[in-house]
């Protein structure tokens, strides 16, 4: 199975955090899977080319969410519900993992898949405007994730920093946006104004007090802050 290339990544000039061969090496470590839910899941996204954090970052996900023992989780932007799979995997039977999209037929894929895979249980997907939803959804949650629109992202922390409990995780992906956040001068964005509220969005949280914040560079850069 080949890696699901990010947006514009054929671009000899955007950046690759980590070299391929590191990647593939890491590939090699963590081993195939015979879940053919997964694969299905990343033959879709490969054939189609939709945007999924993919293998390792997956992984990484799942991990977190373990050792969080993470039991109530919120996803900005869902798709079809590729990384719900490995939060639900993590945060195991009884969880609860809010997720949310704006096109009704990504929840539908995404529970075609996750019941497949003896997931959907854990499944809260709901079809939306991601602000929206979590604005109407009560209470604290144990991680909150950020995969939208990338100029939404500097407003979605804004959100989500208040309503994460006290230890609790924020993820965001693409922190690193193929190398954009670093090039002088900045190369054409995907869509105008996304490397800045990339960049914004990095410093608000590097800045904050209340948390502790890293970026795994790991394909197009995860970046984890825990509210202390």
């Amino acid at each position: 199975m080949s890696e699901i290339k990010p947006p514009g990544l054929s671009n000899p000039s955007l950046l690759s955090p980590v070299d391929p061969k590191i990647e593939q090496y890491m590939r090699g470590l963590v081993g195939n899977t015979d879940d053919p839910v997964l694969l299905e899941m990343e033959r879709r996204a490969h054939e189609k080319g939709f945007p999924i954090v993919d293998r390792l970052v997956g992984i990484f996900l799942e991990t977190l969410t373990k050792l969080h023992k993470a039991r109530r989780i919120f996803e900005f932007g869902s798709g079809y519900g590729y990384s719900a799979y490995w939060f639900a995997r993590g945060a195991g039977t009884g969880a609860e993992i809010i997720c949310s999209d704006g096109d009704a037929s990504n929840r539908g894929l995404a529970e075609y898949f996750l019941k497949q895979a003896g997931l959907w249980e854990r499944i809260d997907f709901r079809v939306g405007f991601a602000q929206d939803v979590f604005q109407a959804t009560e209470g604290f949650f144990d991680i909150c994730y950020n995969d939208v629109d990338k100029g939404d992202y500097p407003e979605i922390w804004g959100m989500a920093r208040d309503r994460i409990a006290p230890g609790g995780l924020y993820i965001a992906d693409n922190a690193l946006w193929h190398g954009r956040v670093v090039m002088d001068p900045p190369l054409p964005d995907i869509v105008p104004g996304w490397t800045e509220a990339i960049v914004e969005h990095n410093r608000l949280i590097f800045e904050d007090k209340g948390f502790d914040a890293f970026i795994n560079p790991t394909r197009d850069g995860v970046l984890v802050a825990r509210k202390k």
